[in-house]
């Protein structure tokens, strides 16, 4: 199928820099990411078997473009070993991450270095900016690399999978008593805003120097491989809610792959 009107679309709306289009596919995924924040003003009390299941396909999405989005071009690029390397990077500083910055989950409780400086809302929300990392950096990536198709399919996807995830941190942020339903509006919406200086770092970064590209490539796949299995499995299984979840981490392995394939 000819996808090169995807690119070409792209750059007629917006220039031919990919670090312009690295802000912009980071503009994007938090834009989506804020639709799905703020849809709890109006939604105001999902079930947690939505949110488990709607979680799930956040997870079967974002496994399966790391995988067709990233390992595979990454490996084409490069070959496997620099995308290997890669994804251990990216394993080894989200793990890092996860011990050493203070943050609060949902399930697992207090993580990270020990404090009694930080507010709880904070913990939380540092719980998810750790979340979202991987996720800015992996768009970012995707268009620093000039394959503007792969690039937008995946930046889809990410903002596809980033509704649920806003709408899962927004009635989280209520569940822990962080305010009234604007305020936890407001804390899904902060949360997914570092999405956008890590995808025009990302950006920056492989289209500065492209020998970097696999390695880059291996690092955003590994740490969303990470913040799936560390993170969002544990979020979906913790109430017998794991059928649900699994069934919608397969619809999301399915809504990327005809995107992958839909979009080229």
């Amino acid at each position: 199928m000819d996808t090169g009107w995807i690119a070409n679309l792209f750059i007629s709306l917006f220039g031919n820099s990919p670090i312009i289009h690295g802000l912009v596919g980071g503009l994007i995924i938090t834009f989506m990411n804020t639709i799905g924040a703020m849809a709890v003003l109006i939604w105001r009390n999902p079930s947690e078997k939505f949110l488990d299941t709607a979680l799930g396909f956040a997870a079967g999405v974002m496994l399966t473009a790391s995988f067709t989005s990233l390992i595979i071009p990454g490996i084409a690029y490069g070959g496997v070993i620099p995308v290997i390397i890669g994804m251990a990077l990216g394993v080894i500083i989200l793990d890092l991450a996860d011990h050493w910055m203070p943050h609060l989950h949902t399930v697992m409780g207090y993580e990270g270095v020990q404090t009694k400086r930080v507010r709880a809302v904070w913990l939380f929300i540092l719980a998810i900016t750790l979340h979202n990392m991987p996720e800015g950096l992996a768009v970012g990536v995707g268009f620093g690399s000039g394959d503007i198709a792969n690039a937008v399919k995946l930046m889809l996807a990410i903002g596809i999978q980033n509704i649920p995830e806003g709408l899962a941190v927004a009635v989280a942020s209520l569940s822990a008593g962080m305010g009234a339903y604007f305020y936890a509006s407001f804390v899904g919406v902060r949360a997914g805003l570092v999405e956008i200086p890590l995808a025009l770092l990302g950006a920056v970064a492989v289209h500065f120097a492209k020998p970097i590209l696999p390695y880059a490539m291996g690092f955003a796949a590994g740490a969303m491989l990470y913040v799936i299995s560390d993170e969002i499995v544990p979020e979906t299984h913790r109430k017998g809610h794991e059928r649900l979840a699994t069934f919608g981490t397969m619809i999301g392995v399915v809504v990327m792959l005809y995107l992958d394939v839909t979009l080229g």
